[in-house]
């Protein structure tokens, strides 16, 4: 088996992201490889004259809540002497993460994945039906459900 040096979570700063984030560091802390953290950002303009702002407004809400925890299980780690290094995303999410797997010469891609709503499905499916296709490394794809916090 090749050595994994470098890991890449994405997280799409939602609740279903804490299981492949609990993956990725524990991957890290067997092999000893350094964990980036990708968060990717939607641009909520895109669906302003779609949606009914109380939907905005409730996704924003679980959106903060999914971050503080995503936060709080990243800063625990690394106060345990984890490399975390945390990155943001906006735009095209297949674009900014195949950059940033180039430019950290990743090895292991670590994607949560889930039963997706219509929405989800239409702004996330897509991307990842891409990703199993053209990734130049491996990927670990981690069934979620969410976790309410």
């Amino acid at each position: 088996m090749e050595e994994i040096k470098r890991i890449l979570v994405v997280s799409r700063m939602t609740l279903f992201s804490r299981k492949a984030i609990r993956y990725g560091i524990s991957l890290s802390n067997r092999y000893g490889a350094k964990l980036f953290v990708a968060h990717v950002v939607s641009d909520s303009n895109l669906f302003d004259e779609w949606f009914p702002v109380s939907v905005k407004k409730s996704s924003e809400e679980l959106m903060r809540k999914a971050k503080v925890e995503i936060e709080r299980i990243i800063n625990s780690e690394r106060e345990g002497g984890s490399q975390i290094e945390e990155i943001m995303l906006e735009g095209d999410a297949f674009k900014e993460i195949m950059k940033v797997i180039k430019e950290k010469d990743i090895d292991l891609m670590i994607l949560p994945t889930h039963e997706e709503g219509r929405i989800e499905h239409y702004l996330f499916s897509r991307v990842n039906d891409k990703f199993v296709k053209e990734m130049p490394c491996s990927i670990m794809l981690v069934k979620s459900e969410p976790e309410f916090v």
